[in-house]
């Protein structure tokens, strides 16, 4: 009887991805390229040193950082993200001070300060810009008249975006019309390709240069369909997955559909909720700050829990705070409430299936 050999066998599952932090960082990156361009375009080269200033701060603040752990942390392409998504967060006009401080908090305080990548309970991003949002509001709020409108466009209005026009026109007493009713009283005006496809396709003319991006905001949130665009590469290279983007988007929309009318005095079921998914932050955030691997849970019920959090709270403060855009507040919300999330919703594990999950809860 001839012996056999041993076979070792390591842990399962026996599964290999060949991606890698840095693969997917990079990704990301790139993903964001033709709204960074765009962006650029839109508001002028003031917008690329922004930008450039951004990254720099931050991979500055990674190496210097991680000299002092003995560790190289900037080629792994985390912190050049972090400072892209922070530029692109920037008002077009900011002081370049801004961008700075916001970078390196965001390096510093939300990612070194907990551990460093992978250890971060929020999107450094994020929380670099609402630092600065908060910390200097005036600049933060300030925004450039977009090139494709300085024709159209009315001294008057300053460049501001049209969910700011809404929600001071509603604060000033302005009741019984709809958001696209106020805009057109305040003068807000569409571009002449905006209104040739409106009469065409019949739809309103500020929804479709919000989807194309011929409208005033942050250097990157411009363009939804360039975003769009980013995003179904990402999708493309499972890099992402569909849940959070998705059940943020929707549950953002029907919620404004349903109750976005009560403050202009419309009822319910009056709310414009493309105009809600359009403009504002809310297609950037929805695609590639929500979507950050470390700060989002874990399954795929997680995921949609997280995204309707998100839509939730985002529906709250454009509808009735203060602030005409919150994204960025509701994504670092959802983002304390992720551990809790992950708690309580966990990933089924590897070939189980739900009916031994049964057996072994009686058992």
């Amino acid at each position: 009887m001839t012996e056999q050999p041993l076979m070792i066998v390591s842990s399962s599952p026996h599964l290999h991805d060949k991606s890698s932090t840095a693969n997917i960082m990079w990704h990301v990156s790139l993903a964001l390229v033709p709204a960074t361009l765009w962006g650029i375009y839109l508001f002028g080269l003031y917008s690329l040193v922004i930008i450039l200033v951004s990254i720099g701060s931050a991979v500055l603040a990674e190496f210097l950082l991680g000299k002092l752990s003995k560790e190289c942390t900037i080629w792994d392409g985390s912190a050049f993200l972090t400072g892209l998504l922070v530029g692109l967060n920037m008002t077009p006009s900011v002081p370049l001070f801004i961008p700075i401080v916001a970078s390196i908090f965001a390096i510093f305080v939300a990612k070194w300060t907990f551990g460093g990548l992978g250890a971060n309970w929020a999107n450094p991003a994020l929380s670099g810009r609402i630092f600065v949002f908060f910390s200097f509001t005036t600049y933060m709020s300030s925004f450039t008249t977009p090139r494709t409108l300085l024709k159209a466009m009315p001294d008057a209005l300053g460049g501001a975006t049209p969910l700011g026009f809404v929600k001071t026109a509603i604060a000033s007493g302005s009741s019984g019309m709809t958001s696209n009713e106020l805009l057109a009283q305040a003068g807000y005006p569409a571009t002449e390709l905006a209104r040739k496809l409106c009469a065409v396709l019949g739809i309103n003319a500020y929804t479709i240069d919000s989807f194309l991006g011929n409208i005033a905001g942050s250097i990157g949130e411009v363009s939804s369909i360039l975003l769009l665009i980013g995003g179904i590469y990402l999708l493309i290279r499972k890099i992402i997955t569909w849940h959070i983007p998705v059940t943020y988007l929707l549950s953002s929309a029907v919620l404004t559909w349903i109750f976005g009318g009560l403050p202009a005095g419309l009822g319910m079921f009056h709310g414009a909720f493309f105009p809600s998914m359009l403009s504002g932050g809310l297609m950037f955030g929805a695609l590639f700050m929500a979507t950050d691997y470390v700060t989002s849970p874990l399954s795929s019920k997680g995921k949609a829990v997280f995204g309707i959090g998100c839509g939730f709270f985002t529906f709250l403060f454009r509808t009735f705070g203060s602030m005409p855009e919150a994204v960025s507040v509701s994504i670092l919300m959802m983002n304390i409430i992720t551990p809790t999330i992950d708690r309580y919703i966990r990933p089924r594990k590897f070939g189980d299936k739900k009916l031994f999950a049964k057996k072994e809860a009686v058992a």
